[in-house]
């Protein structure tokens, strides 16, 4: 355990991205089977381990410390798994004889064979048993999510390194092995024959675009360049191989178990790229809803026949991987879509239908389509080379996105909450609200929250503020001062809005981020609630 322990404590305080693949690397190379596949399945997200409770937890601390001092102690630490790992008292035990450090592979055979009953018990003893930063990892392991800035793709990135394989060859092969994948670092060292995969359909590296900077397209030929609307959903992968079905997400997800109508809807053998939305297809001349409507079926693992009818999936296809068995990527953009159009034309007319191209002639007229969609839920253009082959990947010049310019407004900071991982002593996340009219007066409504858009050196700003205007406290999050003449005006750049009727403000923002910090302004100056509704409309009109 010490072993992971150490690697998570290193990443955590490790920013470059080639220092973590550096830690990574090597932790596979040192550390032996099981537990280097357990590591790997704990920081790509693919570990399936019983999950603790975080009231659970809390209850354990307090059977050995003042419930006061933890409260104040967790308010200043501001991540529960590292809170309890750092005051944990052990001297209970002083006597008891010293048990060897467990090993990874050890604690999470042991977590996962707990009946019901023995839970708390045995993550008293684990806590008893491992020093300080074992506690942290172990707690970070079992309330979920690591969040130590390493994502699943440079796991695997790490893993090609290690062996000095493509990274394409182990992100066909990832879906189809499971943890502690003995067989995938048997054929990474070389010891074994690559691993044969058991379940077909399986996930395929996504292609990726870049954005349109300045001069991008300038010496670029508009002739040679096809354009498709850039649909406000999320990007799927739908695979189908005989009986076997699966929907995954652009990172290579299952979530296959939110979408059974879009796989039983599936008489195609094949891969197909496409959008997955929510509503009607264009050849069942229905409105394509909202991502709002999608976030309703996102990230659960079943669906009730009602929540299918009333949020009914589609896919909008983009691209066509294999038609049946036959692996066409290395053909061009335009015989792929022909194949895909095929494919489409065959297929259920309310689950699928084919990205419309965009027509134009120069790049200032697919400028002015990009300002001014057809569609609220169009959130820009596509750009992709005619020519271009399907490549995993981000290479620039192939495909670009060109998204339409974001909405701005400005909002007062009302709630701040800590971070996690390097900003774990920082406020960092911060709840911001507009104007509208109330019983008394006007006052401030939450309308979103950010946690990203700003510099290390503007973060210190805010953190410093929220310190000196704290009026009020709801466990680790801070209410700062916010009158009309006092507070803190943060610009908010988003990418949509919609109606919401689970926010108490009727709208919720796409991708809201801070775009400036506007210490020029004063809070009675920020942007009132009827300016968003007016933005609202105008996107339905």
């Amino acid at each position: 355990m010490k072993a992971f322990a150490t690697l998570l404590d290193r990443l955590v305080l490790t920013p470059s991205r080639n220092g973590k693949l550096t830690l990574l690397t090597d932790y596979f190379r040192d550390t032996p089977d099981p537990d280097r596949g357990y590591g790997l399945a704990a920081i790509a997200g693919t570990l399936d381990l019983k999950s603790v409770k975080p009231a659970l937890l809390r209850e354990l601390v307090l059977e050995r410390m003042d419930e006061v001092l933890f409260r104040y102690s967790y308010d200043y630490v501001g991540d529960l798994a590292e809170t309890i790992s750092l005051v944990w008292d052990t001297s209970q035990n002083a006597d008891l004889p010293q048990a060897n450090d467990p090993s990874l592979g050890e604690v999470v055979r042991k977590i996962n064979a707990l009946g019901k009953t023995e839970v708390r018990g045995a993550v008293r003893e684990l806590l008893d048993r491992l020093d300080t930063s074992s506690r942290f990892a172990f707690l970070k392991l079992v309330t979920g999510g690591l969040r130590i800035g390493v994502s699943a793709r440079l796991a695997r990135q790490a893993l090609a390194d290690f062996a000095g394989k493509d990274i394409t060859e182990i992100e066909t092969l990832w879906h189809g092995l499971e943890p502690p994948y003995e067989p995938l670092f048997a054929w990474l060292e070389g010891k074994t024959d690559r691993p044969l995969l058991a379940t077909p359909a399986i996930f395929h590296s996504v292609m990726l675009s870049t954005p349109v900077g300045d001069n991008d397209l300038a010496n670029l030929d508009p002739q040679d360049f096809a354009a498709e609307w850039k649909w406000d959903g999320i990007r799927v992968q739908l695979s189908r191989a005989g009986d076997t079905r699966k929907l995954y997400s652009r990172s290579g997800d299952d979530i296959s178990g939110a979408f059974p109508d879009i796989l039983e809807a599936a008489n195609f053998d094949g891969v197909i790229d496409g959008e997955l939305l929510i509503g009607g297809t264009a050849r069942s001349n229905s409105a394509t809803r909202t991502f709002s409507d999608l976030q309703q079926r996102l990230n659960r693992k079943t669906v009730t026949g009602r929540m299918m009818e009333e949020y009914p999936a589609f896919i909008r296809a983009y691209d066509l991987l294999f038609k049946r068995e036959e692996d066409i990527r290395g053909k061009t953009y335009l015989e792929r879509r022909k194949h895909l159009t095929d494919l489409i034309e065959t297929a259920p007319h309310d689950r699928f239908d084919l990205s419309p191209l965009v027509p134009f002639t120069n790049w200032q007229e697919l400028d002015d389509l990009r300002k001014a969609p057809p569609d609220l839920v169009i959130e820009g253009v596509m750009i992709k080379r005619k020519d271009s082959v399907y490549q995993a990947g981000r290479a620039k010049g192939p495909w670009f996105k060109w998204k339409r310019d974001p909405f701005n407004i400005d909002a007062v900071m009302m709630y701040a909450q800590r971070g996690h991982g390097k900003r774990s002593s920082y406020y960092s996340d911060f709840t911001f609200g507009v104007w509208a009219d109330g019983e008394d007066g006007e006052q401030l409504v939450p309308v979103g929250k950010a946690y990203f858009g700003f510099t290390d050196a503007e973060l210190e700003v805010l953190d410093k503020f929220v310190r000196d205007n704290t009026v009020e406290r709801f466990g680790p999050v801070r209410a700062v001062r916010a009158t009309p003449s006092f507070g803190f005006v943060l610009e908010v750049a988003f990418e949509g809005i919609n109606r919401s009727a689970r926010h108490k403000s009727g709208v919720a923002m796409r991708f809201p981020r801070i775009a400036r910090l506007r210490a020029d302004k004063l809070p009675s100056e920020a942007d009132r609630l009827v300016t968003l509704m007016a933005m609202v409309d105008e996107r339905e009109a």
